[in-house]
């Protein structure tokens, strides 16, 4: 267990066009009122996180909607608008979300909207949620089998990642929070995953000193990332590492998003090596790295499903799509191809690699 007497608060501020976000790691989620106004507060959570933190939550209404990427919908948006106009909040209301990515993304987008705009600000309660879905000013949701197709770039007025809470989480949720974290690592910074490499057991029993400084750096990478282009103008696009089959993986597989993302992480790998950025030694380094933690679901997956699903991709443009290679560990490449040589790689991946 987690003792957040063991943990020295970091802070840090994602500055972007629009607006800005202050981010600490290491801070207990008890301390979210001085970060708040003094009322016209409204909390949005989902029935986990209710269950688990309610006693603990500041003295303000609860807006509960059901858990799951499932009811990430608008459906949930209208059902979360009504009860904020049915309570009297106004333009001058804060969002404040208590959760994960999903309740993050919606409630972010709720409060993106509602009377055009209102303040917000987050509790993540998950890896995946600390390290990703909540930092960098994303919100939105999913229509049908879409995923993130209706939303807005806004930026939460803070982020409070307390890594105590991490300690509720069941195991493969938590696993799945560190696919996020081995992708900003193969983008990024060689160092940080020589750092997951050498520590995952510890990462696992979640050592106070080893988890905050995988937050924290990954935090920081994305920070990087986000201030060069709020926007997804071009540099963010390497984010999507490992994304463009995860995706169409998770809706056709029913995995976690980290499983999936693995998945559509060792895709990238391979294409990597086939088209001359990785050498064979590094990625078979990668691989390893990600069958050994757990990610990589037993299951066969089936091509012409996912095949099917990628053709809804947000990034595609015609017949091409822009999909992001690494060269060498550590460093990410924008490469544009087309889908029919994507399909392809896929293919030769599933039957060489998979089904070996």
């Amino acid at each position: 267990m987690l003792k957040i007497s063991q943990l020295k608060t970091k802070r840090l501020e994602i500055v972007g066009e629009r607006s800005s976000s202050l981010i600490t790691v290491g801070e207990s989620f008890s301390a979210v009122g001085n970060y708040l106004p003094e009322n016209n507060v409204y909390i949005i959570t989902d029935e986990n996180v209710f269950d688990l933190y309610s006693p603990d939550f500041p003295d303000f209404p609860v807006i509960k909607i059901r858990a799951g990427e499932d009811f990430k919908d608008l459906n949930t948006v209208q059902n979360i608008f009504k009860e904020l106009l049915e309570s009297g909040a106004d333009r001058y209301s804060f969002i404040l979300a208590v959760g994960g990515g999903v309740v993050c993304d919606i409630a972010g987008f709720v409060a993106s909207t509602y009377m055009r705009g209102i303040r917000f600000g987050f509790i993540s309660t998950t890896l995946l949620s600390q390290v990703d879905a909540s930092v960098g000013g994303k919100n939105g949701v999913n229509l049908g089998d879409v995923k993130n197709i209706i939303g807005v770039f806004n930026q939460p007025e803070f982020v409070l990642c307390d890594p105590t809470v991490l300690s509720t989480l069941p195991e493969r949720e938590l696993i799945s929070g560190f696919a996020e974290v081995i992708k900003y690592s193969l983008i990024w910074d060689l160092e940080l995953f020589v750092d997951i490499e050498k520590n995952f057991k510890k990462l696992l029993q979640l050592d106070p000193e080893i988890i905050q400084r995988i937050v924290w750096t990954s935090i920081n990478i994305k920070k990087e990332v986000v201030e060069q282009d709020e926007l997804e103008g071009g540099l963010r696009r390497i984010l999507n590492f490992g994304h463009t089959f995860g995706h169409a993986i998770e809706k056709t597989h029913g995995l976690t998003h980290g499983e999936a993302i693995a998945f559509g992480m060792l895709v990238a790998v391979f294409i990597s090596e086939r088209e001359g950025f990785l050498s064979k030694n590094e990625a078979e380094q990668v691989n390893a790295l990600i069958i050994s933690t757990g990610l990589i679901a037993d299951l066969e997956l089936d091509q012409n499903r996912i095949l099917k699903a990628l053709q809804s991709d947000k990034k595609r443009k015609g017949d091409s799509i822009q999909f992001i290679l690494i060269n060498g560990i550590g460093k990410a490449i924008d490469w544009q191809t087309n889908f029919s040589k994507l399909e392809e790689y896929f293919i030769e991946w599933h039957d060489t690699i998979i089904l070996k």
